[in-house]
């Protein structure tokens, strides 16, 4: 093989891994510290899950020789953000973390339990979704209330990127928020943003895993797993998902002590190292998700600097982040919508998701969904007449 034909794939998979960590670490970071993490522990757990599906990445690429790229669970991040500290705190949340690599280990091994997952209706997990990452997209506008001049100028980057290609609009608004929080005279002490591990030993208890766990599993498979295997098999790739899956909860159960709470397939940059754009040939497309997991590895080292920078302007860094999910939200929205049938109890998941409420320690997002359960349960059962719509 050429210099020539490698120079592609591998571009393409250092790009690929920018998009991915630029495009969301300010949604991880939220996450974790409305988790309960402290500055230090945040940064552990946004090194910890770059490292850890890194590695993800080079292991299934090279096990399986296709393009197979890993991710942390960005909307779960969000999940994490709306719902707050859970029973334990911090330690609690760690204990969730692992019970969420173990059901997603389970869900590779066990097909009949994968299957029990892919029951739940996509309308009802995205509206649960979209419930859940709506109030981080209400940050720029809070932003913008407090520092006009600042988020005008991320808004405007954001924007003219958006406008020229929409893939790059998030990552270049961030490197924009970092200008303007460099420019600010934030400076950062060398000697405080080396790679520094922070292990946490995990609290279990009923409440962590039914209002943050069973959540954070759900929108993981939902939104991540599930999509990832769609894209791959969209350029002609049919890897098992029973490995890919098995093999990113085994490696985010590694990662959890240290902080990460979610790895998973990659949705959205997964097409950028499986399509044509990495390699004409299919066969050479693995070496652009090969790359993409070292380059996460190296970004990981600079978790601490991120988070340093981060912490200086947080409301800033969460204007980033709702831009980063404006998208998500979208699509959710788009397709909680999509059956007539089921728009009621998906409007009922998105409100009870989306208000936050809290219940016996449990948060919104798993009760949006036993709500929307219900109400669908009940209409389709046909317990009451449904109503024909007026006319005009």
């Amino acid at each position: 093989m050429s210099d020539r034909s490698l120079l592609q794939p591998v571009l393409v998979g250092i790009v690929t891994a920018l998009v991915g960590f630029t495009s969301s670490f300010a949604v991880v970071l939220r996450g974790l510290t409305a988790a309960g993490a402290n500055e230090a522990q945040a940064a552990s757990g946004l090194m910890a899950a770059s490292i850890a599906m890194g590695i993800a990445g080079i292991v299934l690429s090279l096990w399986l020789r296709q393009p197979v790229s890993s991710a942390w669970s960005t909307p779960g991040a969000a999940l994490m953000a709306a719902t707050g500290p859970v029973l334990g705190g911090w330690p609690g949340a760690v204990g969730a973390f692992l019970i969420v690599a173990a059901l997603l280990v389970l869900a590779g091994l066990v097909k009949p339990f994968g299957r029990a997952v892919g029951a739940i209706p996509p309308t009802l997990a995205s509206a649960m979704l979209a419930g859940v990452i709506f109030g981080l997209c209400l940050a720029p506008v809070r932003s913008f209330v407090e520092a006009p001049a600042a988020t005008a100028v991320v808004f405007g980057v954001w924007l003219a990127a958006l406008r020229w290609k929409r893939l790059y609009a998030t990552p270049l608004a961030a490197v924009a928020a970092a200008l303007v929080i460099v420019g600010r005279g934030t400076t950062l002490d060398l000697s405080q943003i080396a790679p520094a591990p922070v292990l946490v030993w995990p609290e279990f208890s009923g409440p962590a895993f039914v209002g943050l766990a069973l959540p954070l599993f759900i929108v993981t498979m939902a939104s991540q797993n599930l999509p990832g295997i769609a894209v791959l098999k969209t350029f002609g790739f049919t890897p098992p998902p029973s490995v890919m899956i098995g093999v990113t909860g085994a490696l985010g159960a590694v990662a959890a002590p240290f902080g990460s709470h979610a790895i998973n397939l990659s949705a959205i940059t997964a097409a950028m190292c499986a399509s044509p754009e990495a390699a004409p040939e299919p066969e050479r497309r693995w070496i652009a998700s090969l790359t993409c997991g070292i380059a996460y590895i190296v970004l990981g080292a600079g978790a601490s600097a991120a988070t340093k920078l981060a912490a200086t302007a947080p409301l800033l860094v969460q204007a980033v982040a709702g831009l980063a999910l404006l998208g998500a939200l979208g699509g959710a929205l788009a397709q909680a919508m999509s059956k007539p049938e089921e728009r009621d109890a998906a409007l009922v998941t998105f409100l009870v998701a989306a208000s936050g409420a809290s219940f016996y320690g449990i948060g919104g997002a798993f009760w949006g969904l036993v709500a929307g359960g219900l109400v669908l349960l009940v209409t389709r059962a046909g317990l009451w007449p449904r109503q024909p719509a007026p006319t005009a």
